[in-house]
């Protein structure tokens, strides 16, 4: 697998004021989480950004808890972060559609700069590889995204606002739309 570097990667951007950032966390598997985890400070440090972290139970939370804090107006950007692994039901699918939906509903219906670090994995293995920061580092790379999205929201500045109600969102990859 290509490094960040390796597959053209961009310079974190440059912010005045520091950007503030909640970081939310399922921490299913400790191992896993702790990886992604140490990514994410050490990208969210480099870029000098004022960080929070909160915990939820599981993958599904993660879009609500976003949503929460959303509305406090206190945060510039968000880094979801978590792990889902193949088991022997169909609940994987569940868990991974929805809660990659809600992270992109959010981010399109609601404008928020999220970074998406919630790990599908078919294996352990290929989890601890994806979090562990000396390796894929997926943690630091979600923390960019978020950053990235901020330093975009802060050259667009404010846009038109929260959806109306008869504003349409539509996910490709899904091919299901819904009014706001």
């Amino acid at each position: 697998m290509a490094t960040r570097e390796e597959a053209g990667g961009l310079a974190l951007p440059a912010f005045d004021p520091a950007p503030r950032v909640l970081v939310v966390i399922a921490p299913y598997y400790d191992g896993i989480a702790a990886g992604q985890l140490a990514g994410a400070r050490a990208v969210l440090q480099a870029a000098g950004a004022e960080v929070e972290e909160i915990r939820v139970p599981g993958a599904l939370e993660i879009p609500p808890a976003i949503r929460l804090a959303a509305d406090s107006g206190r945060f510039d950007a968000y880094v979801a972060l978590g792990c889902v692994i193949r088991g022997e039901t169909t609940h994987y699918e569940t868990v991974c559609e929805e809660s990659a939906r809600g992270i992109t509903l959010l981010g399109i219906g609601r404008g928020l700069c999220i970074g998406n670090g919630i790990l599908t994995c078919e294996t352990l293995a290929q989890a601890e590889e994806r979090a562990d920061p000396a390796r894929q580092d997926k943690g630091g790379g979600a923390a960019a995204a978020a950053l990235h999205l901020a330093a975009l929201a802060r050259r667009f500045g404010p846009g038109p606002g929260p959806l109306r109600g008869e504003d349409e969102i539509f996910v490709a990859a899904t091919g299901l739309s819904r009014t706001a």
